[in-house]
């Protein structure tokens, strides 16, 4: 829930974990890089310059940029309306090499060496590219290169809040910046309701939180504040911090760092999330869904216990062994995510049966008594 801390204990809260961290994910977004005459280059400029400052102060820094597709959509005068999603990632073809020319011309000034690096979600969703990349990142950053990070929109497009958060755990960087077009969390849609206050500090993103979420977006990006959040709490369940400020005022990552009560502050959880749990919950992009029961509900959220296909009502999607899911309750909220021990067709045949007629329904030898063990499940 938001805590109701007192402002020194707040900023006291904050300069214990900014003090010691040494790596440092910084995510910009489309809203705050460009206007409607393409790159925002005096933004790109104070941007860069609070990077090289983190750099001096002995931080390693990774910069996760959108704008590429919103550079495109201004370079061939596209105007604001929707595209298609061929249209959006000819448009990030076009302005990727504007974004990067930029980046490097201002980089070049301050004397801070950058690299491009383009991602798919595949190249995360597949443990040995990941590690590749992993150790790519960390080679860039032993060289003291500052990695600039976009998604490579030409293949996928998505979403730079939740890529930044992977990048953020692939690298076990201390804390993850977002930088967008609001000042950071309200209580509610500061837009629709004159009573919302500002949110300053978040020690754990529950249903609370999430209901203070708006439904804000940026004309120009591809996620409100709801991704944000989402990117927060996928960083706090590695243990890691994130900062949700405006990157349009002057100086807010240094003054995050000095320890001004700027923004939003999500601090971690308390209990860190295995690093192969994490990985299932939200590195994989399921490919199925499971309907549990209300007994399947209590067992895997309460008991943690392994699913079992006794409790399952409804199979969602066609998938193989072994592939990752999202389990749901009968309203459809998730609840938990893992790996299958069966094909759905598989489950489909023996959903609310017991382990001892798995065998008789599927007429073989059965792969295993449990739908998804609990070593492969992870609560959402």
């Amino acid at each position: 829930m938001t805590t109701a801390m007192e402002h020194d204990e707040d900023l006291a809260l904050r300069r214990r974990f900014l003090d010691r961290a040494k790596r440092v994910v910084i995510k910009v977004g489309s809203a705050v890089l460009t206007t409607g005459e393409g790159l925002n280059l005096p933004v790109l400029d104070a941007l860069a310059k609070e990077i090289c400052a983190l750099r001096q102060s002995g931080r390693q820094v990774i910069l996760v940029s959108s704008g590429a597709v919103a550079a495109g959509r201004r370079k061939m005068g596209l105007g604001d309306r929707a595209l298609s999603l061929r249209e959006k990632q000819a448009a990030a073809a076009i302005g990727q090499s504007s974004l990067m020319r930029s980046y490097e011309k201002i980089f070049e000034q301050l004397g801070q060496k950058v690299a491009q690096v383009l991602l798919t979600h595949d190249a995360l969703s597949h443990r040995d590219r990941y590690l590749n990349v992993r150790n790519t990142l960390f080679t860039l950053l032993d060289w003291g290169l500052v990695p600039i990070i976009n998604e490579n929109d030409t293949l996928r497009f998505g979403d730079n809040d939740a890529l930044g958060a992977m990048v953020t755990n692939l690298t076990e960087a201390d804390i993850f910046v977002c930088l967008t077009d609001v000042s950071g969390l309200f209580s509610a849609n500061p837009l629709t309701n004159p009573e919302a206050k500002p949110v300053h500090t978040v020690a754990r993103i529950d249903a609370a939180v999430l209901g203070m979420v708006g439904t804000v977006h940026s004309g120009v990006g591809t996620g409100g504040m709801g991704s944000k959040v989402k990117a927060a709490k996928m960083v706090s369940a590695r243990g890691g911090c994130c900062f949700i400020g405006p990157g349009r005022e002057p100086d807010t990552i240094s003054r995050l760092f000095a320890g001004e009560l700027v923004g939003t502050f999500f601090l971690p959880q308390k209990e860190k999330l295995a690093s192969r749990k994490h990985w299932i919950a939200y590195t994989l992009r399921p490919q199925g869904f499971l309907v549990l029961d209300g007994g399947a509900c209590k067992a895997v959220l309460q008991g943690g216990k392994s699913l079992l296909p006794s409790g399952i009502l409804e199979v969602r999607g066609k998938f193989g062994i072994g592939a990752p899911v999202h389990c749901v309750n009968e309203q459809g909220e998730p609840l938990a995510a893992g790996l299958v021990n069966y094909g759905s067709g598989d489950i489909d045949r023996i959903k609310g049966a017991k382990t001892s007629q798995i065998e008789q329904m599927l007429e073989r030898p059965k792969d295993s008594d449990e739908i998804i063990h609990r070593d492969n499940l992870v609560i959402l």
